[in-house]
């Protein structure tokens, strides 16, 4: 785990993170219903519609979440839907964000959420062509705004 070692000496240097943003999968999107299952209780709240891009928090970094979704809402027109839910939920704590969350940094995960959507995830098939091109692009041009926003408040 490069990044629990990685947060764990910036923790031990005393270093200040701002954020960190994770992109777990961010170019898969479809407009049919019924297309994204989210896990409990997540799935009585958001839609089952995937066409978004989630913005995903623990409890401690509810604040990061709520300036980078607001930002990224601010200057997209792109779908998108925030939570803070614990670590334990399926594909929650499975990346490099939960080692920042265990040195107490601020951090979210910006997905897809592909495994709640995206029938090729870790699969043979799981290929370029299934990329969304345009929204991918339209995501990261969003992102680049939210990162710039942060740097803006923090300094």
């Amino acid at each position: 785990m490069g990044s629990l070692v990685y947060a764990k000496e910036c923790r031990d240097r005393g270093e200040y993170i701002v954020a960190m943003l994770w992109l777990e999968t961010i170019g898969y999107y479809c407009d049919e219903p019924g297309s994204q299952k989210c896990p409990f209780p997540l799935n009585l709240a958001y839609p089952l519609t995937g066409n978004f891009i989630g913005f995903i928090s623990n409890l401690s970094s509810g604040n990061l979440l709520r300036q980078a979704i607001a930002s990224f809402r601010s200057h997209s027109q792109f779908p998108s839907e925030g939570a803070i839910v614990p670590h334990l939920l399926p594909g929650i704590g499975w990346s490099d964000g939960r080692s920042f969350w265990q040195q107490d940094y601020p951090a979210i995960m910006i997905t897809d959420t592909a495994p709640f959507r995206y029938a090729y995830y870790h699969t043979i098939e799981d290929t370029p062509d299934k990329i969304n091109d345009d929204r991918l692009a339209r995501v990261v041009a969003g992102i680049e705004r939210v990162v710039a926003d942060l740097v803006k408040v923090k300094n």
